[in-house]
């Protein structure tokens, strides 16, 4: 395993990303936020890669920023609180680039998720947890509030009042809670969490790999803009991929059954 805080490999068209601070729970610092960004760039423009695995090591999934760290930083400066802003400003870049990708992403969440590890995995379209897993905010147990665009990802999950609930209270969701509120797609047994991740990752390879890219933001796209719009644009969109090779191959396989 390298050195790396975060990992980025890519083989026949997926890029596996994996959180790689298992020490720090996968806790970022600045040298693996610095890092989180670099990535999401290059996934972005890669056109060679055209499907996502976020994964992590050790027995955590991500206990979100690296609160040993955030100590060492405000007993350096007098501005540490702008020095946060501009960490936060350089995570919050690479999630961006990933939501709006047009790579389907899975999360494989094997353990705890807190704070802003719950940003990470919102970050991905599909979130598959093992049973072990758990999930919870914690931000004010230190006086923090929520970055990682947990206070957007998350209500948009699992809906205001249980996105309130998470970040008011110290409650801590277990794996068949996470499913029950929507914050995970599925739930497995911990020995199977790798191989169905994987299964689904290929799925996408294997697929009409643009449709599954314009399905994705058509999805996200729709939730700021009125209906008649995302009528436009699937009318479009859809016209436009009925024009590709892929689409009119597939179509003409599906017929001939």
């Amino acid at each position: 395993m390298s050195d790396d805080a975060i990992l980025l490999h890519v083989s026949d068209g997926l890029a596996r990303i994996t959180l790689n601070r298992p020490h720090r729970m996968n806790a970022v610092d600045p040298a693996a936020i610095e890092r989180w960004r670099d990535i999401a760039r290059e996934v972005a423009a890669r056109d060679d890669i055209r499907a996502v695995v976020l994964d992590a090591a050790g027995r955590a999934f991500c206990a979100g920023g690296d609160v040993r760290a955030m100590d060492e930083l405000a007993g350096q400066t007098d501005a540490a609180g702008r020095t946060i802003t501009a960490l936060a400003d350089v995570i919050h870049e690479g999630h961006l680039l990933l939501r709006d990708s047009a790579k389907p992403i899975v999360a494989a969440v094997q353990g705890p998720v807190a704070g802003g590890g719950l940003g990470f995995m919102l970050v991905a379209d599909l979130v598959v947890a093992s049973d072990r897993a758990t999930f919870s905010s914690r931000y004010s147990d230190i006086g923090l509030t929520p970055d990682c665009g947990v206070s957007w990802l998350l209500p948009e999950a699992v809906g205001t009042r249980r996105a309130l609930e998470l970040v008011l209270t110290p409650r801590t969701l277990t794996a068949a809670e996470a499913l029950d509120w929507g914050l995970v797609t599925e739930v497995v047994p911990a020995d199977s969490l790798a191989g169905r991740v994987d299964e689904l990752a290929r799925t996408w390879l294997d697929g009409a790999t643009a449709a599954f890219g314009e399905a994705k933001r058509l999805v996200h796209a729709a939730r700021e803009r009125p209906f008649a719009v995302s009528l436009d644009d699937e009318a479009v969109t859809i016209g436009r991929s009925f024009e590709t090779p892929e689409a009119q191959a597939r179509i003409a396989a599906f017929t001939s059954r």
